[in-house]
């Protein structure tokens, strides 16, 4: 099997990346420490972005001048002094340091802004070959009849084929959603050949740049806004020549209002079409002729409430400026979440990444590593769609996280709070949830028979029918009670309240699972080649004997559902029979416990940590362990040692911690932390719909 993909367009503005990322994210899965190289790149003035993109997002390893053979102007000097060849064999160099260091590398051809269109085509088929890689070849859909597009697929294949390469397979994409079906109909007319054919319609938000976007281009000043406000799609941009009462009537949403930096009365009405609710939401504001505006105006920007509009600055007139806009193309920039979710949700809906992936490769990793395993996740969460509440509905950080979730269909959301406030914050943000269902506890049709319940369950403890209808309008008890209720299948809170707040709830209504006596949790711990389980390291101060136990066997379960296999390790400060005292009593006794009740598991302890990860030390101290040097789950023996491990790990040896996940309790519930971010919040919300599989699997 192929070692290699060379991803090329046959025209310009194919929207290859969207190809380029959807590959990378499938390949990610099965392929660890995957390398990327582009044989041409604009310039060495700026960093390309296509190759800032995907090492950012999959492999921080690769020094960036290893992924690229030459710039557009060394190439254009190569060809003209008749070194063809010899720029050939020097991408090949270049290309093969690079494939000495990855078990494969994925490859972007050009842009097609260099010398000719049909120099590149002739250069991308010739560096595919010396390359020695098939192509996945991308066809521009937009604005094409269904014939045309079909044209263009077969002159693609034909000419491919007729330089001597190897199609793994070719994309249509861009297409006009009324189109797909009846290009890909048609499409299914060609002779294919086993090679697979996909068809993508074209995806608006890919297509826009942002405002952040045209700042770079332009090498604007960044008067105000944050990455977040920058990274709004910028649908159109409107120039502000008239008084502001017309200019108003032609605002539109997503607008970017272009307008010399003087004048303060566009500025400030611009400004405040943000906080009207009659008025579209503009993405920005671009001031022309180097003009600041003045210091009242700018004290009165400064003062309105968050996230503020963004307002960027450059020295050109404004004709000038409105040009040099229309010419700035899209990209999707690393930092630009809601466009790579955009993107890979664009591609998981439309291509069969099982068929793909089994046309251009064969090679599989047999160790889980930290990206393997959170797409794997997002993977799972997918198969089958759980619906999952965020009690936190108005916070920023869930917004956007809940975003992600709809975009890359991961679950079904439910979000708490005033509806209208969530509305607004999100159209703020330039968010869109649709999709996702916003329910107020306060004014929900289920408040008073979840009030009736919970008396009916907490009245032994002396709570009144009062008490039950006032604890009902706090999100986490109604959130708790939807799950309670088959409502919700899980919830995710955290990122606002405390652990307690957003646990409490659910030792009252939800309850321990039958022959467990403890709730506890667990991290997900992402090593560079591995993933391991931590627990309990957020929970339980001091548990005794048989909590330890029912911790390590919760955590073995939760290691299977996501598929590590569990050998526990008990650990304390000695090892087998080597100390003494109440805290390895404690911890032998609990190994004791657990070999009891589940001698299916594989089990060791007590037992200190080195011995237990490394195998080297295993041998020595135990030798005749199946599970020392070789452990994949980690029972702290109290909350303390517990926490600040899994704290040293995370820092020192730069894991990705993903968690706490609470285990032994009847329904899935998972706590944030407060310092959550929205990749910890999309995680954590997968996790919990796994859990939630699996708990319908089971009942």
């Amino acid at each position: 099997m192929s070692k290699n993909l060379y991803i090329a367009s046959i025209e310009p503005e194919s929207g290859k990346v969207t190809l380029v990322l959807g590959v990378m994210e499938m390949l990610s899965r099965r392929i660890r420490n995957i390398g990327f190289f582009r044989p041409i790149i604009k310039s060495s003035d700026q960093p390309d972005n296509d190759i800032q993109l995907i090492l950012s997002r999959y492999n921080h390893e690769l020094a960036y001048e290893d992924t690229y053979g030459y710039t557009h102007e060394e190439a254009r000097n190569m060809i003209a002094g008749g070194q063809y060849n010899e720029l050939l064999k020097n991408i090949v160099s270049k290309y093969k340091a690079l494939e000495s260091q990855c078990p494969f590398v994925l490859c972007e051809g050009t842009d097609f802004t260099g010398v000719s269109s049909a120099f590149e085509f002739d250069f991308n088929a010739d560096v595919a070959n010396n390359l020695g890689a098939p192509i996945l070849a991308v066809v521009n859909g937009l604005s094409k009849s269904p014939a045309e597009v079909v044209d263009a697929v077969r002159v693609a294949r034909e000419s491919f084929g007729g330089h001597g390469c190897t199609l793994a397979a070719t994309a249509v994409n861009r297409v006009e959603a009324d189109k797909v079906d009846t290009i890909a109909k048609e499409i299914r007319g060609l002779k294919l050949e086993g090679e697979p054919i996909y068809v993508l319609p074209e995806e608006p938000t890919l297509g826009k740049p942002t405002v952040g976007e045209i700042a770079r281009a332009l090498n604007a000043t960044i008067l105000q806004g944050e990455s977040n406000e920058l990274n709004r799609e910028v649908r159109d941009f409107k120039v502000a020549a008239m008084n502001l009462p017309n200019f108003l009537d032609y605002v539109v949403d997503g607008a970017l209002v272009i307008t010399p930096g003087d004048r303060s009365d566009v500025i400030v009405g611009s400004v405040a079409t943000a906080f009207s609710e009659t008025y579209p939401n503009i993405a920005g504001i671009l001031l022309t002729g180097g003009l600041t505006p003045e210091p009242q105006v700018q004290r009165l920007i400064e003062g309105a409430k968050k996230p503020p509009t963004p307002i960027i600055l450059v020295d050109t007139d404004t004709y000038t400026t409105a040009m040099n806009v229309s010419a700035v193309p899209a990209v999707i920039t690393s930092d630009n979440e809601r466009k790579i979710a955009a993107a890979l949700g664009l591609f998981e809906s439309r291509v069969d990444m099982g068929e793909l992936g089994n046309r251009i490769t064969g090679v599989r990793s047999v160790r889980v590593t930290p990206i393997m395993f959170e797409y794997q996740l997002i993977e799972r969460a997918k198969s089958k769609r759980q619906h999952i509440v965020l009690p936190e509905g108005d916070e920023e950080r869930i917004l956007r996280a809940s975003e992600v979730l709809l975009r890359r269909k991961v679950c079904d959301l439910t979000l708490l709070g005033d509806e209208k406030e969530i509305q607004q914050k999100t159209a703020s943000l330039g968010l869109n949830l649709e999709g996702a269902n916003i329910v107020n506890p306060v004014q929900s049709k289920w408040l008073a028979a979840f009030a009736k319940t919970y008396f009916e369950m907490r009245k032994h403890k002396g709570i009144s029918e009062e008490m039950a209808a006032d604890a009902m309008t706090d999100v986490s008890y109604f959130g708790t009670m939807m799950v309670y209720q088959g409502k919700a299948d899980g919830m995710v809170s955290g990122a606002v309240h405390t652990t307690a707040h957003t646990i409490r709830p659910s030792f009252e209504i939800i309850k321990t699972k039958p022959g467990c006596s403890i709730v506890s949790s667990v991290f997900l711990m992402c090593l560079a080649d591995r993933v391991l389980v931590y627990g309990d390291c957020a929970v339980n101060p001091n548990p005794n004997s048989e909590q330890l136990a029912d911790i390590a066997i919760s955590s073995a379960e939760t290691a299977s559902m996501f598929g590590i296999e569990p050998r526990i390790a008990m650990l304390s400060y000695s090892t087998g029979e080597s100390g003494g005292g109440e805290a390895v009593e404690s911890v032998r006794q609990a190994t004791a416990i657990v070999r009891e009740r589940r001698p299916d598991l594989k089990i060791e302890g007590p037992i200190q940590y080195d011995a237990a990860v490394d195998a080297s030390v295993a041998k020595t101290k135990l030798p005749e362990s199946e599970v020392a040097g070789h452990a994949t789950v980690f029972i702290f023996p109290d909350l303390n040692t517990g926490n600040n491990t899994y704290k040293a790990v995370q820092r020192s040896a730069n894991a990705v911690a993903v968690g706490p996940v609470l285990q032994g309790l009847n329904k899935s519930v998972n706590d944030l932390s407060r310092g959550c971010t929205v990749t910890d919040i999309v995680n954590t919300v997968a996790i919990t719909a796994i859990q939630a599989q699996d708990a319908e699997a089971e009942s």
